[in-house]
């Protein structure tokens, strides 16, 4: 089977560009210093919020936003390439 437009050695090129795109990029991942942390208990969050890292509140406001931004594009999309 042929693809239109796509031949077996232009389809190799891209696979080959691929796979050296994807080694090239892996970086190398630096552990944390295996040193223990400070008598304390979490140091990542606050004594008010156990658990909870970040804010939350901010999360899901920029979740909802992201939600409302992709509808908007769809609908616009969508109108502008209706068939009339």
């Amino acid at each position: 089977m042929r693809w239109p437009g796509c031949g077996l050695r232009r389809c190799l090129g891209a696979c080959a560009y691929l796979l050296a795109s994807l080694v090239l990029a892996a970086a190398p991942a630096f552990a944390a210093d295996p040193t223990a942390s400070p008598a304390g208990g979490d140091v990542r969050t606050s004594s008010t919020a156990p658990g909870l890292v970040g804010d939350p509140l901010f999360a899901v406001i920029g979740v909802v936003v992201i939600g409302l931004v992709a509808l908007g594009a769809t609908l616009l999309y969508v109108r502008l390439t209706a068939r009339p």
